[in-house]
């Protein structure tokens, strides 16, 4: 395996406006981030990957953007974000910037002039259509928007409607017009001129659509995905995005791609002709859900550790895994896979079980220290346009408000966007005025100020895991093999790289359970590199695992 940079990298996630508030207006931004960049070193990330930084009107908090080559003055502005760049690049570590190409904000500059007429350039830069029936009052399809109703937002001035697979204020752009991927050159050019590393691309095998729109097959959300997910020219535009702008510069490109395996992962990230380094799997995602969070299931071990197997023996010496657990679209994985009664054993047992994985480490901020959902009172406290559309969607059949409430708590992804807990001050330390948005009450026991001083924390289990990590190119370029795939209670697999070899041994029991140890392993023999309780008894080839348990062995 060729050793691209990214292979070895740990990567930390910032979604800025919930990160640190460094001017104290509530709001998270970028003096907040230069404040706290040797606190992300010291965690052993080696790139930051920001959540868009762009000017927005928020409808979909910054991935509705109304201006690629500018910094919301929420955050600050293109100076403070090269100082920021530079403050990274002085440490050692690379700056991703999200790239949200798939649709622009309604505030947009080229929607906005799409609005003056059919003859203008810009109105060829979106799906602007005629309406169906007599009076063309229908939409042109059935498509239904991931957020937000109907996926076709009228206009009375133009007597047509625009596309929007996603928010109303997130219209779709038409990849088609080769202006328009002009224009994302442009943007990627911009920032890579300026230093950027490397992209993480928002939705971005959503980009291409069928000709001609058809109907959907009737889904309860997202009627129509099958017409653009992975559409018929999506390899075709990331192709000619790599070999005219990515070819030119050291940088890397990791897609989210949702509703996509890992056979289907190969034909984008695997070969001379890959189109993108890593892509953002759902499929580990899924294990306690059904296609989306808000579709709650009972947690499946199983169907986690299949998908996660899938995904490293597809593509192990052919492309590269992107290993996460969290990120700012998904609740807290310790309140989803882990057991907020076994915190601190949970939160360290999910870190190993992925993280020794064969990949490239995201971790988002606040997981580190094992932060947990929120637990609001009341519907109206939430802020995200995902939460109140679930809402419509869960009344329509036939929940009370009570009942949804229950449900928002446990599955909306603004549990991931309360603000970091830093200290136990007022308002956690993230700032000293009233937050944008919720603290969760835990602040006092949950901070990384706290953290820090305890030998034995979440925060330090995490930079302990990453070390081991680098000091071991086993946990980096070795093979995975999984055992007791049918273990209801065991997630163990296996390493192996250049004659050595290590075990992995999580623990999703909330009771102390009799571990058997895989036939060719002598736990007496192996070095217990990593484990998540103070002692470790065991024999040969048994041992009792505790609730929630972890051990890393190597086999030299």
């Amino acid at each position: 395996m060729k050793n691209e940079w990214y292979k070895e990298a740990v990567i930390y996630q910032i979604w800025p406006r919930s990160f640190k508030d460094g001017n104290g207006d509530g709001i998270g931004d970028l003096h907040g981030v230069l404040e706290k960049l040797d606190y992300i070193k010291s965690l052993g990330a080696d790139a930051i990957w920001f959540s868009p930084l762009y000017p927005s009107p928020n409808a979909d908090y910054g991935y509705d953007i109304a201006d690629y080559k500018n910094i919301s003055p929420d955050y600050g502005d293109l100076d403070l974000f090269k100082q920021v760049l530079d403050g990274a690049h002085e440490r050692g570590m690379k700056v991703l910037m999200d790239l949200v190409v798939n649709h622009t904000s309604i505030d947009h500059q080229w929607f906005q002039e799409s609005l003056k007429g059919k003859d203008n350039p810009y109105h060829d830069y979106y799906f602007w259509r005629k309406g169906k029936g007599k009076d063309g009052k229908k939409p042109p399809n059935n498509w239904l928007s991931c957020f937000e109703g109907g996926a076709w937002e009228y206009n009375k001035d133009l007597d047509e409607y625009y596309l929007h697979v996603f928010a109303k204020g997130q219209p779709d752009l038409n990849m088609d017009n080769p202006k328009v991927r002009d224009e994302v050159k442009s943007i990627m050019r911009f920032w890579l001129d300026m230093g950027v590393d490397g992209f993480r691309e928002d939705v971005i095998t959503y980009i291409s659509k069928k000709e001609g729109l058809p109907n959907g097959f009737p889904l309860p959300i997202a009627t129509g995905v099958e017409h653009y997910n992975k559409g018929p020219h999506c390899h075709e535009y990331l192709t000619e995005f790599r070999q005219d702008i990515m070819k030119d510069y050291d940088c890397f490109m990791v897609g989210e791609s949702p509703m996509t395996n890992s056979k289907d992962a190969l034909k984008y990230t695997a070969g001379e002709d890959k189109v993108l380094d890593m892509m953002i799997s759902f499929d580990h995602m899924q294990a306690d859900c059904l296609v989306t969070d808000t579709i709650v299931t009972p947690f499946s071990l199983k169907k986690l550790k299949k998908a996660f197997t899938n995904w490293q023996n597809d593509l192990y010496g052919r492309s590269w895994n992107a290993l996460y657990i969290e990120n700012h679209d998904h609740p807290r994985v310790i309140s989803r896979y882990g057991s907020e009664k076994f915190w601190k054993e949970s939160g360290k047992m999910l870190a190993t079980m992925c993280y020794m994985q064969c990949g490239t480490p995201f971790v988002y901020q606040g997981q580190e220290i094992g932060m947990v959902n929120n637990h609001l009172t009341s519907v109206d406290q939430f802020k995200d346009v995902v939460t109140f559309n679930n809402e419509k969607l869960f009344k329509k059949l036939g929940f009370s408000d009570s009942a949804y409430l229950k449900i928002a708590n446990r599955t909306s992804r603004e549990n991931a966007r309360t603000p970091v807990q830093w200290d136990k001050s007022k308002y956690a330390g993230f700032s000293t005025a009233e937050p944008w948005f919720s603290v969760n009450p835990n602040y006092t026991d949950i901070n990384v100020k706290q953290q820090e001083k305890d030998k034995d924390s979440i925060l330090n289990y995490y930079r302990k895991l990453f070390k081991v990590r680098k000091e071991n190119k086993i946990f980096i370029y070795g093979d995975y093999k999984e055992h007791m795939h049918e273990s209801k209670d065991f997630y163990v697999y296996e390493r192996n790289y250049e004659g050595k070899k290590a075990l992995v041994i999580c623990s999703f029991a909330d009771e102390t359970k009799t571990f058997r140890v895989p036939a060719g392993f002598d736990l007496t023999k192996g070095k217990l590199l990593l484990q998540n309780y103070k002692d470790a008894p065991a024999r040969a080839n048994i041992c009792p695992l505790r609730p929630y348990e972890a051990r890393v062995y190597l086999f030299e």
